[in-house]
């Protein structure tokens, strides 16, 4: 377990990226999220490993991109905020009704993360969809919900982020990960 490691995770358009930015201007370390990288990336290149053409080879893409971020945030000091973690992809392939094959259950189980893990629930009021994020509101509540199911299965502390300002939420976060 690396207890240096905080996941941030949660539905799509909740403030994660953002909370994380203003975290980072803070001083704090992070690690970028996945999904949005490889949707970019998938489309400069004509590749078809995107959630709305190939699910099951955009969950092997973030798998590939977690682990990496895993293994290059474990070797950094101090606290490292993560956007999202190994278990998001076994989170995003049971939202997706896809079977979860068991390199992706071993990776969730052996790579660790601090057990303080913070989930940015759906919220309506900053919710909005982009270029890379096609889902809508009920997809965005469904994925919050399988990811608070899939790291409270795997023993981890859901810490929920409160609906306040991204000041505000700095603050909550650098108080949890002080305590």
């Amino acid at each position: 377990m690396a207890d240096h490691l905080f996941v941030i995770t949660g539905g799509p358009g909740s403030g994660k990226s953002s909370l994380i930015d203003a975290l980072a201007h803070t001083g704090l370390q992070h690690m970028p999220e996945a999904g949005r990288a490889i949707i970019q990336e998938q489309v400069e290149i004509g590749g078809r490993a995107l959630p709305w053409a190939d699910r099951a080879a955009f969950a092997e893409l973030m798998l590939g991109w977690e682990l990496r971020s895993y293994r290059e945030a474990q070797a950094m000091p101090g606290p490292i905020l993560l956007d999202r973690g190994v278990p998001d992809v076994l989170g995003y392939l049971t939202l997706c009704g896809l079977p979860v094959p068991a390199h992706v259950r071993t990776a969730a189980a052996l790579y660790r993360y601090n057990r303080k893990v913070f989930i940015a629930p759906h919220w309506p009021g900053i919710f909005v969809q982009d270029a890379e994020r096609k889902q809508g509101t009920a997809e965005a509540e469904a994925t919050c919900r399988v990811m608070a199911e899939t790291y409270s299965n795997l023993g981890y502390t859901l810490i929920p982020l409160p609906f306040t300002s991204i000041a505000e939420r700095v603050d909550f976060v650098r108080t949890q990960i002080a305590g």
